[in-house]
């Protein structure tokens, strides 16, 4: 299989997630500013989980740009990261019609370490098919962004059944971590062109 398949099959899946995660976004039951406040910490859980997906969708483009070869095992990395990108909707609606609730947001949390850890193992299980000198290999590099983000999602899900919304901060704090682009790819691979 060519890993163009691997990426339109990815690309399709994230897109559903994203449509998924919008459909629970419901209209409020009035016109003025009050209406809002029922359905805002819906609203604020959607804009995070958004860019959460947007993220990994955004890596994963990069991730396959320095990829060469393929194979079965990363075919099962890649459906075991898109597994847990499919339950962020899931979380997602659960922890905003709880208001955040600190059960929903260790799950939440659940969901994105999960996530972190299956983009670590496809990366080793990518870097495994590839030279030690691969483009790919030298733009992971220690992947430093990765290890701190798991360990933060630990810190969270703990402090999700003491306070909730410090978890939830942590949370963000990842996504600001990862906002903008990896440079490790774009510096190489622009410099391959």
């Amino acid at each position: 299989m060519s890993k163009g398949r691997i990426e339109a099959f990815s690309d399709a899946v994230i897109a559903v997630i994203i449509t998924v995660m919008v459909l629970e976004l419901r209209v409020p039951h009035g016109t003025d500013a009050a209406a809002l406040a029922p359905v805002l910490p819906v609203f604020l859980t959607y804009v995070l989980s958004f860019i959460f997906v947007g993220i990994y969708w955004n890596n994963h483009h990069h991730l396959y740009h320095a990829v060469r070869h393929v194979h079965g095992a990363t075919l099962w990395a890649n459906l075991h990261l898109l597994f847990w990108l499919s339950l962020v909707p899931f979380v997602t609606g659960w922890v905003g019609a709880s208001h955040f609730a600190p059960l929903p947001v260790a799950a939440y949390g659940a969901v994105l370490l999960g996530a972190g850890s299956a983009y670590y193992i496809l990366t080793r299980v990518l870097l495994h098919v590839h030279d030690r000198d691969s483009l790919l290999a030298k733009a992971l590099g220690r992947d430093l962004k990765g290890k701190i983000s798991v360990v933060i999602y630990v810190v969270a899900i703990g402090l999700a059944f003491v306070q909730p919304l410090i978890s939830c901060a942590l949370y963000v704090l990842v996504v600001a971590i990862w906002f903008f682009p990896d440079p490790r790819f774009e510096k190489l691979i622009g410099s391959q062109s």
